[in-house]
Formats: C-alpha cells, sequence, structure tokens
C-alpha cells in the first residue's frame, strides 16, 4: 500500500525507545517516505512521526493500524516483539516488515540455541554448557577457572548476564536464576562459559537472508558506572566508529561468523533478513561471539543513524526484497557517540514522573541531537518515565570532537538524580 501521492511510503515503526527515535529520525531524511507513524512511541517520536496508542503485542490490533493508516512497511524495533512473531503474522497478511522472522531471530531468544549453531559451524566462542538442573549446574561449576560467566538463555532486557568471581558466587547465582527465577522464564536455561578476556565491540550487519554488509564496529559501555563497575545495564553510551577494529577484522567477522550463521539460517530454512548483531570479544586469539542480537542495537542504533549516509528506506527495501548486494552502504567519515542519561537508581528501582529541562536549549546545539528513551508528558510537559531517558548523541571529526560536543550538552539538561557515566569512548 503506498501513499499514491508521489507513491511515499507510509512507514510504521514499532518501539517507544531510543533506538525507536533514532531510527525514526533517519528514516524520516529519505526521499522516499511518507507519514512516519510509531507504536508506541515516545514525546521524541511524536515530534517527526505520529505516535500510535497500540497494543504491540498484539499481532492483530498492529495489523488493523497497518491497513488503517495505509502503511506500506513495517520496521520493528524490540527483541521481544520479534520472538513473539509478528513479522511471521504480518508477512502472511502481505506485508512489507523489516526484522527477522520468530524462528530467525531464536539466535537471540534463545541463547542456548545460538550456541548450538556455533559450535556445530565451529565459529569462535566462549566454552560454554548449557544447563536446567541446577544439581548438574553445581556440580560443572566446582571444577571451573573463575571467572566465570553465567547467562539466561531466554530475553532477559540486556540484563541475564552475570560474572561469577568465586564458586559461593557462582552458585548463588544459579540459585537466583534455575530456583527463584530473577529473570522469570528467560531462565529456564542458563550458560556456564568460560571469561573472555579482551575489549568487547558491538559488530551489526544489515542482511537479505543471503547477503550481509557489515556496519563500522561500534562499542557499548554495559555496566552503570564509571571503569565499567556495578551491573549490567541495557547500554550507557557507545562510540562509532571504532578505532581499534580495523577493516581487515571487520572482513574477518563477516567470514567467520556473519556469513557462516546466515548461510546456515538459510539452509535451515530460516532466512534471516534484518539486522544481525553479534557481540564481540576481541581477544588475543582473535575475535570470539559472546552473543547474538536479532536487532539494532540500542543505543548503538543512536550513534550509527547519526553517520549513516545511505537511504535508511533504500536499505531497508533492498533487505526485504532480497537484493541488498545491488545497494552500496556508505557511512559518514566522521565519529559518533551517544551518552545515555539515566534515572538514579537504574537499572534497580528508579522514580518516573520528574520534570526535564535543558532540552530545548540542547536542542539549537550544532552537531548535536537527543534521542528521548524514557520520556513522557505530564500537562505538556517532559517527565522522565524510565530507566535510560536520554540519549544524547553526536557527530565530529574524530571521537574526542564528538566527546566533548555530547558532553557539553549533558550538563545542559537537568531531572533529579540524573546518572550518566563520565568515561564514554
Amino acid at each position: 500500500m503506498t501513499n499514491k501521492k508521489n507513491d511515499l511510503l507510509n512507514i510504521l515503526v514499532i518501539g517507544s525507545g531510543g533506538r525507536e527515535h533514532a531510527l525514526v529520525w533517519k528514516l524520516k531524511q529519505s526521499v522516499k517516505a511518507g507519514k512516519i507513524f510509531v507504536a508506541p512511541g515516545n514525546p521524541g517520536t511524536a515530534l517527526i512521526g505520529e505516535n500510535v496508542s497500540l497494543d504491540i503485542y498484539d499481532h492483530q490490533a498492529v495489523l488493523e493500524c497497518v491497513r488503517q493508516k495505509e502503511v506500506s512497511l513495517v520496521v520493528v524495533g524490540p527483541d521481544d516483539v520479534l520472538a513473539g512473531g509478528l513479522v511471521d503474522f504480518l508477512e502472511e497478511a502481505g506485508v512489507m516488515v523489516f526484522g527477522p522472522t520468530r524462528r530467525a531471530a531464536e539466535v537471540e531468544w534463545s541463547k542456548s540455541f545460538a550456541k548450538d549453531l556455533l559450535k556445530q559451524l565451529n565459529v569462535p566462542t566462549a566454552k560454554s554448557e548449557i544447563f536446567s538442573d541446577i544439581d548438574q549446574a553445581k556440580e560443572y561449576v566446582k571444577n571451573q577457572q573463575y571467572p566465570l560467566v553465567i547467562k539466561a538463555s531466554g530475553l532477559a532486557m540486556g540484563k541475564g548476564v552475570v560474572i561469577a568471581s568465586s564458586f559461593d558466587e557462582a552458585v548463588q547465582i544459579l540459585e537466583e536464576m534455575l530456583v527463584e527465577k530473577v529473570f522469570g522464564t528467560a531462565g529456564d536455561k542458563i550458560i556456564v562459559e568460560e571469561f573472555l578476556e579482551g575489549e568487547e565491540v558491538s559488530i551489526h550487519a544489515f542482511c537479505d537472508g543471503e547477503t550481509a554488509v557489515l556496519f563500522p564496529a561500534s562499542q557499548d559501555h554495559k555496566q552503570v558506572f564509571d571503569n565499567d563497575q556495578g551491573p549490567n545495564t541495557g547500554g550507557m553510551g557507545t562510540v562509532a566508529p571504532v578505532p581499534f577494529v580495523s577493516k581487515d577484522v571487520l572482513d574477518r567477522i563477516q567470514r567467520e561468523v556473519v556469513m557462516p550463521i546466515i548461510s546456515e539460517l538459510k539452509r535451515l530454512n530460516r532466512p534471516f533478513r534484518g539486522v544481525l548483531y553479534p557481540g564481540i570479544m576481541m581477544t588475543k586469539q582473535g575475535p570470539k561471539v559472546l552473543e547474538f542480537n536479532a536487532r539494532f542495537g540500542d543505543p548503538e542504533t543512536q550513534s550509527y543513524m547519526r553517520i549513516l549516509k545511505t537511504d535508511l528506506v533504500e536499505i531497508i527495501l533492498s533487505c526485504t526484497e532480497g537484493r541488498l548486494n545491488e545497494v552500496d552502504v556508505e557511512w559518514e567519515e566522521k565519529s559518533a557517540c551517544c551518552i545515555v542519561l539515566a534515572s538514579k537508581g537504574y537499572p534497580r528501582d528508579y522514580e518516573k514522573g520528574l520534570p526535564i529541562s535543558g532540552i530545548n536549549e540542547v536542542e539549537k546545539m550544532e552537531d548535536v541531537v537527543v534521542f528521548h528513551a524514557g520520556t513522557g508528558l505530564v500537562d505538556d510537559h517532559l517527565v522522565t518515565n524510565g530507566g535510560r531517558v536520554f540519549g544524547v548523541t553526536a557527530i565530529g571529526v574524530n571521537l574526542d570532537e564528538a566527546l566533548s560536543k555530547a558532553y557539553a550538552a549533558v550538563k545542559i539538561i537537568e531531572f533529579e538524580g540524573k546518572h550518566f557515566r563520565k568515561d564514554i569512548g
């Protein structure tokens, strides 16, 4: 269903976070974009497109919205929506969707499935074992070297990975995941794996089921406090590209990680169309896979969209139509960063509804764009409404320039208990 005016595409973006705001911001710049709808969206996306109040887990409701708004293309942001099979449902109804089907997205929603796939294909990854029985898991961790990594197999909002520094700590984590169910059903199966040393990077690839085109490497800062201290979060800030990841290394990741997975998923009749995002540890032995995500990263996307040169709608159409090899995906020769402003207490309990100021001033700054993540409106006044409130992004000729612009903006935005890392990049 195209918007007949001049065949512009009406687009529906699914999600409400900073990633979705960044995608909407970039999609809007396309010569092919008509009206942009966002479900449910946030106060930031409302400034660009039209927010639609919709239960994004109700497939029929989404389809009705698509028909009512004459939407031609749906772009799915969140991992749990992909895991719930929205893409399959819409595709069966004849709607064009960007994102993998439920079976292709299993590389993310089941870490145990992904691990088995990596082992089978001899893709470099950490040595690991999978457990659902607490006694077997406890027996196994007795004889392991520490630190040790313990992961919930299912989706846990980026927080289901815990590092145990001793046997006692490992037992406590196993109890919490397998018995107390701190991550719910996501922890029905757990993975115990060796701790890999090195620098972690985020790799993203546009995929059309057969071809994959890698983005520049980015780096997320996952722990809540400076110097990588404190609990894991969904991500406290990103930089892109990463200076220490060369083109040769990216080519190696394409060859040894991305293409074997894409080819195998196609062979298994689960063609992967969308964004494949392996988290990679750069070890002394070379790049090793930590885990897979089946969508744009958050907050990586906020940095990436600032330096993507090629029309995003054109890239998405080429992925859904299986002709990615015809598109030259180009990036600005600049550096981008994203600093996350979080609520006090995140990733645990935090207050909502706190007034926000300074945003209008920041939006006038050159090379700075602020993406809303956890904001709300009360009587037309902007308030906090989530753990990660904003992603403050900036671009520069190099990383230092981008970071100094972003941190200058960070100082101006105010809300009670504002928390951010001072060491991004």
